[in-house]
């Protein structure tokens, strides 16, 4: 379900999760009052990014893609290497980010305990005054709304047989077995909770180590979170470098990994070979990849 915030009269009627939503706009929680956490997830794209990076506080680019924020209430660990644990470390490690944020959390207290209202719903809620731990609290509550369903696919497994096309039927073969997409997108949101080296890390062009740098493990090197797939048509660009502008590039990838990528390092083996789909095979796997898309994930 997803919330949109008018303050009623009475601010005790505001849930943990309709505060959590105001927090996610204010632009207080950045150094300069210039971005909030709204400016790099919108709302419109399943509060991901349109960009391949998104612009900090400052001006300067991130230097991964900012992944997308719904369905996330069942996740065991956040960000592209997984180095968050729960919702409410992640809201509290861009808020620090020298480049996305920047706020220093003694002056981030101070501002929010400016603010009449919020001084009176933190201490009506959590008795006390408001502090950015109690913030992150309520955000992540918040985030933790942002679940859809729903989706065509969703209607087609409850009985609708009308809810997708011919072609997605088929593509939806095509991500079970011949693609080899079930491997490692599964579960109702489409991930294996695992991490996964795709080829997209070679020490020279490609150069983030991704879990390598929390882990210190070898093994782990170039590997990435595998994302969730609901809202897969919102969230372009994709990946964690935004590399692929389109799905079509992406399903042109996996189909062939090493004509993009040929010196990878460490890559899976699941994608050591070629698919060798047809033309009609890949338009049938992104006509079935469109159909994990939620109405509800594209609402302002």
């Amino acid at each position: 379900m997803w919330l949109s915030f008018s303050p009623p009269p009475d601010f005790r009627e505001i849930s943990e999760a309709e505060m959590g939503r105001k927090l996610f706009f204010d632009k207080r929680f950045s150094k300069n009052y210039s971005v909030s956490c709204a400016d790099c997830h919108l709302p419109g794209h399943a509060f991901s990014d349109t960009a391949a990076f998104s612009k900090g506080f400052s001006g300067k680019f991130t230097n991964r893609n900012a992944p997308a924020l719904t369905n996330l209430s069942g996740r065991p660990y956040f960000f592209w290497d997984g180095r968050a644990p729960s919702l409410e470390e992640q809201v509290l490690q861009p808020i620090q980010h020298p480049v996305e944020m920047g706020m220093n959390l003694i002056e981030l207290n101070k501002r929010l305990r400016t603010d009449k209202f919020y001084v009176k719903w933190f201490k009506k809620h959590y008795s006390k005054l408001p502090d950015v731990y109690l913030a992150a609290r309520a955000i992540a509550a918040f985030e933790r709304t942002l679940e859809t369903g729903n989706a065509p696919l969703d209607r087609f497994m409850d009985g609708d047989s009308s809810a997708i096309s011919l072609s997605a039927m088929r593509g939806r073969e095509i991500f079970t077995e011949k693609g080899k997409c079930f491997e490692c997108h599964f579960t109702p949101d489409f991930t294996a909770d695992e991490f996964k080296n795709i080829g997209l890390f070679n020490g020279k062009t490609l150069n983030d180590s991704g879990r390598f740098n929390v882990t210190k493990k070898r093994e782990d090197l170039g590997k990435f979170r595998v994302p969730g797939l609901r809202n897969i048509s919102l969230t372009a660009p994709y990946m964690h470098n935004g590399m692929f502008r389109t799905l079509n590039q992406v399903i042109d990838y996996y189909n062939d990994p090493s004509s993009v990528v040929p010196d990878a390092i460490n890559r899976d083996t699941l994608l050591n070979g070629k698919l060798h789909l047809t033309p009609q095979e890949k338009a049938d796997l992104l006509a079935f990849l469109q159909t994990l898309t939620s109405a509800s994930a594209s609402h302002k």
